[in-house]
């Protein structure tokens, strides 16, 4: 499938940014144009059943493998940078061979699906945006707009495509390039334990202190400043 994108910048260089569940290519909104004022042409997707991109024909099309052919599909190969959140981390993931960048960066990457519930994420599509606020008290009042918009245009179906890899490993062996995780302190899907295999495995491992699951909008500096050595 082809996705919906959106671009910041004329660059040489490109980056490729990848949204996580129940988002699309707005929550960018800061990065992306943050990205482009440092030279890149930047390219972020909506996934699949995700704003403006098309649907599937059911939960059984909105599995890891589904997304990462949707990015092969829809990304130029060789990018300077990518960067995966949450889903899109995992999905950036199982594309990497393909998409071939120079640098990854994954956040908060959805690499093990432990305490996963489809129902429980379906019930966000009905939240207020005080529900929001309350999960998420140090967003803008624009990132509180942009995610009751994507929430809304998000289909709910995609939630049980996950249901089957609840459990399952999805741990990358090892970086195949230069990679860096960044964490939200605490996460809730990398332990400190997954955190430290990850660094034995040669991955970068950052945590930005104080930052909830999106941190690039809960705290946009530092996220950058964890950025900073790799774009």
């Amino acid at each position: 499938m082809r996705l919906h994108t959106t671009t910041w910048g004329s660059g040489d260089r490109i980056a490729l940014l990848v949204h996580g569940i129940m988002a699309d290519h707005r929550t960018w909104r800061r990065v992306g144009p943050a990205l482009a004022g440092r030279g890149y042409r930047v390219i972020a997707v909506d996934l699949r059943g995700h704003g403006v991109s098309a649907r599937a024909s059911g939960p059984e099309e909105y599995r890891p493998s589904d997304y990462a052919d949707d990015l092969v599909e829809t990304l130029p190969a060789g990018a300077e940078l990518a960067v995966g959140h949450s889903l899109g981390g995992l999905v950036l993931a199982r594309a990497l061979d393909r998409l071939r960048p120079a640098r990854a960066v994954y956040s908060d990457p959805a690499w093990h699906l432990r305490a996963y519930r489809a129902e429980l994420f379906v019930l966000g599509k009905s939240m207020t945006r005080e529900q929001i606020r309350v999960f998420n008290p140090h967003w803008t009042e624009e990132d509180l707009d942009t995610e009751m918009a994507s929430v809304r245009l998000w289909d709910e179906r995609s939630a049980h495509g996950l249901s089957p890899f609840v459990g399952a490993d999805l741990w990358p062996e090892a970086p195949t390039v230069p990679s860096l995780v960044t964490l939200a302190d605490p996460s809730m899907l990398i332990s400190p334990d997954d955190a430290r295999t990850l660094a034995a495995r040669g991955f970068t491992v950052r945590t930005v202190e104080k930052a909830g699951h999106s941190i690039h909008r809960d705290d946009f500096e530092g996220f950058m400043s964890a950025l900073d050595e790799w774009i």
